[in-house]
């Protein structure tokens, strides 16, 4: 029988055992903050999982995902008990400089996916497929899809794209590939819809819903929704058994995702009205660059306690 995205629903329930084959060299255990106890993923967890996601859905519990892109901020978000870590093509933007996702490669997606993969032990890895790499054709994206899974060691991908790629999710699912959708604002289409606007407005709205309903009956473990109105994003939720996540799309989602660099106060500029900054971390950091650079030139650093 073809794989599916869906587990066992009575393995679901039971303790995941170590894995038969062996699982690589040993590591020494990590240190920093307990994760977070969502109905449905255990702190217990050795792995957060696909079914831990859907069973905090049945149980109207929620989660947190965060985009990572190194191994630094992979290990520090892990720690923190982050359930869901994405490799998004934002890296285009926020990484790599550019202006929009567009120009970034399934090449350089790798890269970043191995840093993160690296960093992490605990949350479930989900790349983005670029622009480019899975729109041509289903056998497209099961290859793009393998190297991020063989190369990057992902868990899972999220690709853009409503009812009409229902075919391309099920052949992914089919393949052993878990597949999250992502409807509503689509970055990758920015051009095709006109700029940055709001998706699922109006007579809208039921399209969007179709889109998810669509994709999640095709396989798709989850349904990312970005930019969306909270009432449509709400009726999408209800519409599917499997877990949202949203971003700009009101709090009736299971998870919620925000770009780490706007999350954190890397990123300066006007935010979009969906961000929170937690921290200011572009602050902190360019504080210590220029305490550093002062002692540097005045000869304070480095000092005896530095000098072999």
């Amino acid at each position: 029988m073809a794989p599916t995205s869906t587990p066992d629903s009575a393995a679901s329930e039971a303790t995941e055992l170590a894995a038969p084959y062996g699982n690589g060299a040993a590591t020494a255990p990590t240190t920093g903050r307990a994760p977070g106890t969502a109905s449905g993923i255990p702190a217990t967890a050795p792995k957060v999982r696909i079914h831990h996601l859907q069973a905090a859905k049945r149980a109207g519990e929620k989660f947190a995902m965060l985009t990572a892109y190194d191994q630094y901020t992979a290990q520090i978000f892990d720690e923190a008990g982050i359930e869901v870590l994405l490799i998004g093509d934002s890296a285009s933007n926020n990484v790599l400089g550019n202006e929009t996702s567009l120009p970034i490669t399934l090449d350089e997606m790798i890269i970043l996916s191995r840093a993160v993969t690296a960093g992490s032990k605990r949350a479930l890895i989900v790349a983005d497929l670029p622009f480019g790499s899975y729109e041509q054709s289903p056998e497209q994206a099961i290859a793009s899809s393998v190297r991020l899974m063989k190369e990057g060691l992902v868990h899972a991908v999220k690709m853009e794209g409503g009812a009409y790629y229902a075919p391309t999710v099920r052949a992914l699912t089919q393949a052993g590939i878990p597949v999250m959708a992502h409807i509503g604002f689509t970055p990758q289409s920015e051009h095709a819809l006109g700029g940055y606007r709001v998706q699922g407005r109006g007579e809208m709205a039921k399209a969007l819903i179709d889109d998810a309903v669509a994709l999640a009956d095709a396989g798709a473990f989850c349904v990312l929704m970005e930019m969306v109105p909270a009432d449509t994003a709400a009726a999408v939720d209800a519409a599917v058994a499997v877990p949202t996540v949203g971003i700009g799309a009101g709090n009736s989602t299971t998870g919620q995702v925000l770009v780490w660099q706007d999350m954190a106060g890397l990123r300066t500029g006007k935010m979009a009205k969906f961000v929170k900054q937690y921290a200011q971390m572009r602050t902190v950091l360019a504080d210590a660059a220029k305490e550093y650079a002062d002692e540097v030139r005045s000869g304070v650093f480095p000092g005896p306690e530095h000098t072999f």
